[in-house]
């Protein structure tokens, strides 16, 4: 499956951006999808994941009650709402999948797309 990233840029601090996530490639709705975020200088780690179903969502304690991640298997896209911006969610945050059914919480994703840049000023 191949996997494009998009809308990331600058934001102000509070502020709120959308990411999208475009699946190509295979069948979409097989696939859990995760995003995941690296800062400079600091390993890759887990954000927030959806089940193929779209029935069960996850997130990392840093992101709870700000970010929303969500799935539109008419469009293959899913997406993540992020909402209440923080200077130290600056980093390159990846969409990835991966063939299991469950939400997966881990970095341990089997396609990665490329990566787009969220940069939040303070």
């Amino acid at each position: 499956v191949q996997l494009q990233a998009s809308g990331g840029g600058l934001v102000q601090a509070g502020g709120s951006l959308r990411l999208s996530c475009a699946a190509s490639g295979r069948t979409f709705s097989s696939y859990a999808m995760g995003w995941l975020r690296q800062a400079p200088g600091k390993e890759r780690e887990f954000v927030a994941g959806i089940s193929w179903s779209g029935g069960s969502t996850h997130y990392a304690d840093s992101v709870k009650g700000r970010f929303a991640t969500s799935r539109d298997s008419a469009k293959n896209t899913v997406y993540l709402q992020m909402n209440s911006l923080k200077p130290e969610d600056t980093a390159v945050y990846y969409c990835a999948a991966k063939n299991a059914p469950w939400v997966v919480i881990t970095t341990q994703y089997t396609y990665w797309g490329q990566g787009t840049l969220v940069t939040v000023s303070s």
